[in-house]
């Protein structure tokens, strides 16, 4: 079933729901909804609490546990966890840290999922500032940031009346990003490091891959690993691509009102009379694109909804004059195909590439690579400690360490012209762009300089684009002024649940809570899955003794 199909059933299911009161008109309507999970679902979405066929007929719509948005690592990972895989202590194994592995010693019987997430996470230390992701990528990797390849202490099993119903959206395959980046270019990570849990990576890639030195991987490779990890892993009946987010809201029901329907309420409404309304699920609106290019509306609703977007929708500006003309480009794959394309063949004008991280680095091998001169304008010092270069052995990516010794050795002084090859402008920045293809540079003194370009290049970094959610997602960061941004402005979370500080049942993971590489991010589908299934055991508990049933 095509997921138009799927999502025009889902929207006449909640039509047929409201309007018509005929059991067996509903329940054909609910067998379609089984058969469209599949028989295997069907099963275990009559047994799970949350989403009983009473509740499936009682309420006035369908009701998904939870709505994944983001089809990238993070939604991989975390619709894994909730299809009911479970990690669990391996009898064999000893972990190097002793401390944590007499805490995993006290409840080797029972799954990472079932324990006390912040009791195993006291003490951790490691390059991520979740305590979660700390805790997860030390026993996925043990000692892994000391140069150690020690296995993993936990092994995995499938219990599959753990499976909590799920969607996962995406634009397009699994992977998310991965599918769009620049293919000339290794990953920053090892291989090991980006793969998901219950399949090796070097397993997977062993027959597949070119003779290449050392451990790190192509970003197609990659991509390609995600995809195949959700077919082999029988994850693709919670996956939906090619599907585009326009709304996610809050519903709100009046205490009282006897027909129970759920509805949009505005927010001045809302101020007048709060005490009046009670927050319900989520409604998720968008479309999918079809193969002739035409869209599909679906509606959803859900009881919980996962922010798993990533942060690389919408590229970083320099907010100044003429940055919108053509020849500026944003991102790597506009780079790329302008370079691929032989636009910037036999140009005598360099490139301008601004940026002093990995991707603006990328840039600059990409231009240098096909005999294109570069200048490369970045604000800081290049003695400064933190920027990234410092932090990667020159062994494992001299690529890197290539540029960042032209950034030291090559840079621009008054008394010398630019350099045949490349220039670096340390502590400089662009003050605007013209029409004629001239840039205007100013150092930390006030000296400005102009150049004629050939392309520019800004690189700067990104920001999710979370258009969806009220205020652009904004007032669920730690400074609701700000946009959401990876390093500066993450989602505020709960530190060991991964729920939305500011919003109940709306959770975020992955780069959105400042968990940029894909070793980490693993963590937060542990602690979003943790919370769900607990609560679903709450209201289990509470269903079995009728308290309060309505």
């Amino acid at each position: 079933m095509t997921i138009s199909l799927v999502f025009c059933s889902f929207f006449y299911f909640f039509i047929f729901l409201r309007n018509y009161s005929d059991t067996e008109t509903e329940g054909e309507i609910f067998n379609s909804l089984v058969q469209y999970f599949g028989d295997n679902l069907g099963q275990k979405v009559k047994a799970m609490p949350l989403v009983e066929e009473t509740s499936l007929l009682e309420d006035s719509s369908v009701t998904l546990p939870v709505v994944v948005i983001g089809n990238g690592p993070s939604g991989i990972c975390l619709s894994y966890m909730l299809s009911g895989y479970r990690p669990y202590f391996s009898s064999e194994a000893i972990h190097p840290n002793t401390i944590l592995h007499s805490k995993l010693e006290e409840a080797r019987h029972l799954s990472i999922v079932d324990q006390d997430l912040e009791y195993l996470s006291e003490g951790l230390e490691g390059r991520s500032s979740n305590p979660v992701a700390v805790l997860f990528d030390t026993l996925l990797h043990p000692d892994a940031d000391f140069g150690y390849d020690y296995p993993s202490v936990l092994h995995w099993k499938l219990e599959q009346h753990h499976y909590i119903p799920h969607l996962v959206l995406g634009k397009g395959p699994p992977g998310g990003a991965w599918h769009n980046m620049e293919g000339s270019m290794l990953t920053i990570s090892f291989g090991n490091w980006m793969e998901l849990p219950g399949l090796k990576f070097k397993d997977w890639v062993s027959s597949k891959r070119r003779n290449l030195k050392g451990d790190r991987v192509m970003p197609e490779e990659i991509a390609r690993y995600y995809k195949h990890y959700v077919k082999v892993m029988g994850l693709q009946k919670n996956f939906r691509e090619n599907t585009y987010i326009t709304s996610v809201s809050r519903l709100y029901r009046d205490q009282d009102d006897d027909d129970g329907q759920d509805r949009n309420i505005s927010t001045q409404h809302l101020q007048i009379e709060k005490s009046k309304f009670i927050k319900r699920n989520w409604e998720i609106r968008g479309y999918q694109r079809t193969a002739d290019g035409s869209h599909v509306p679906f509606c959803l609703f859900a009881e919980n909804v996962a922010l798993a977007t990533g942060t690389l929708d919408s590229p970083a500006h320099l907010e100044i004059e003429g940055e919108d003309f053509p020849f500026v480009f944003h991102s790597m794959p506009e780079f790329g195909a302008a370079i691929s394309k032989g636009k910037l063949r036999g140009k005598v004008d360099p490139v301008l590439i601004v940026g002093s991280g990995l991707t603006a680095a990328d840039a600059v091998l990409c231009a240098y690579n096909n005999n294109i001169p570069v200048i490369h304008v970045f604000r800081r010092r290049v003695t400064d400690p933190s920027l990234i270069f410092k932090q990667l052995p020159k062994k494992l990516y001299p690529e890197y360490h290539k540029v960042y010794h032209m950034m030291c050795t090559q840079s621009y002084s008054v008394d010398s012209n630019l350099l045949s090859d490349y220039t670096s402008f340390p502590e400089h920045h662009v003050l605007s762009f013209k029409s004629d293809m001239k840039c205007i540079l100013q150092s930390l003194s006030g000296l400005k300089k102009v150049f004629k370009l050939s392309a520019a290049v800004v690189l700067i970094g990104s920001h999710p684009n979370l258009s969806f959610l009220k205020e652009q997602g904004c007032y669920l960061g730690h400074n609701s002024s700000q946009p959401i941004t990876c390093k500066s402005n993450p989602v505020e979370i709960d530190a060991y649940t991964y729920e939305c500080v500011k919003e109940a049942n709306l959770f975020a993971l992955g780069p959105l809570v400042g968990d940029n590489f894909v070793r980490f991010l693993k963590g937060g589908a542990l602690a979003v899955t943790r919370c769900l299934a607990t609560r679903q055991k709450k209201k289990h508990l509470f269903v079995e003794r009728g308290d309060g049933i309505a």
